[in-house]
């Protein structure tokens, strides 16, 4: 009888081993498909942006605007997605010259109440907050902003995250020297709206890929700067000639640099609406629908280049 059992017990080792093995290729298979899925679902999910719009000093018609747009590209490119810290309501008028003591006092007690409610919605921008984003963006931005932690959000950005400055940005944290060393320049003025030749320095780079050699704009508020230095930036618009009197030289319009491990994007174009939004019916439009959506272009390569997403 003994004999005759062994077969059927080598036939059910067998049977037990061959399962074994099922299983622990099953097991691996599984683990595989996991690490696969898991890379995935890392690689294809939206970076992170902030977009801060408040500002101190002057506040440009076109921030509604501007905003409306940068989540339109968001949402068109699935590559990110944005938050807003927003200009919170009830800042007052300016006083006017013959103001009287009580005035005085009252612009004084309503303006410290505003900038209470301007400190907590910049809360956005402590470093715990920051935690949650992967870039933060500033769209004409002008004047000192109570961020709560300067050098904390300096050091968030060399850590690897994205800062993009738009047009008046550089009008932003004129008495923070560290600040302008991470942007890159510094307003300094401009003349009248007046139609430019941008010439593109890099058609490799994204901001720039989609713009021809020399983009022509039909109506815009053109910066000059200072503390801006050509050759600690890379360039990807310039002018050849001085917007106001024609002067040749090197006129910054647009550039990038790495900030430690972070990177920086800067455009200074941006002021008018119809620069923005690409809307053919958009009242007392001077420029076209073509080189706003060239602009649209411009900003999202910008961005996609500082986060990263391209190279």
């Amino acid at each position: 009888m003994r004999p005759a059992c062994r077969p059927k017990l080598s036939i059910i080792l067998t049977r037990i081993n061959a399962v074994l093995n099922s299983n622990m290729k099953i097991k691996f298979v599984c683990s595989v498909l996991l690490v696969l899925f898991t890379t995935v679902a890392l690689q294809a999910a939206p970076k992170r942006l902030l977009m801060v719009t408040t500002t101190t000093g002057f506040r440009h018609s076109s921030i509604p605007t501007a905003e409306k747009i940068l989540a339109q590209l968001a949402e068109s490119s699935g590559e990110f997605t944005v938050d807003f810290v927003h200009q919170p309501p009830g800042k007052p008028a300016g006083l006017g010259k013959d103001a009287t003591d009580a005035q005085k006092d009252d612009y004084a007690a309503a303006e410290a109440k505003w900038v209470v409610s301007l400190q907590d919605a910049l809360q956005k921008l402590s470093p715990a907050s920051l935690a949650n984003y992967d870039g933060v963006v500033f769209a004409s931005t002008t004047g000192d902003l109570p961020i709560p932690d300067k050098e904390g959000f300096l050091n968030w950005i060399k850590a690897g995250h994205a800062f993009i400055g738009i047009h008046a940005a550089s009008d932003t944290f004129h008495n923070w020297p560290g600040y302008i060393d991470m942007l890159g320049g510094e307003f300094k003025h401009h003349g009248r709206q007046v139609s430019v030749d941008c010439l593109n320095q890099d058609p490799q780079n994204p901001a720039t890929a989609g713009l021809p050699k020399v983009w022509t704009i039909q109506q815009e508020e053109i910066y000059q700067f200072i503390n801006y230095d050509p050759a600690k930036v890379h360039d990807l618009l310039i002018l050849d000639k001085h917007p106001e009197t024609g002067d040749p030289g090197h006129y910054g319009v647009s550039w990038c640099k790495n900030y430690g491990d972070g990177r920086v994007f800067y455009t200074s174009l941006g002021h008018r609406e119809d620069i923005w939004d690409a809307d053919p019916g958009m009242p007392d439009r001077k420029n076209s629908p073509e080189i706003a959506k060239a602009y649209q272009a411009h900003i999202l390569g910008g961005i996609e280049w500082a986060l990263g997403l391209k190279k």
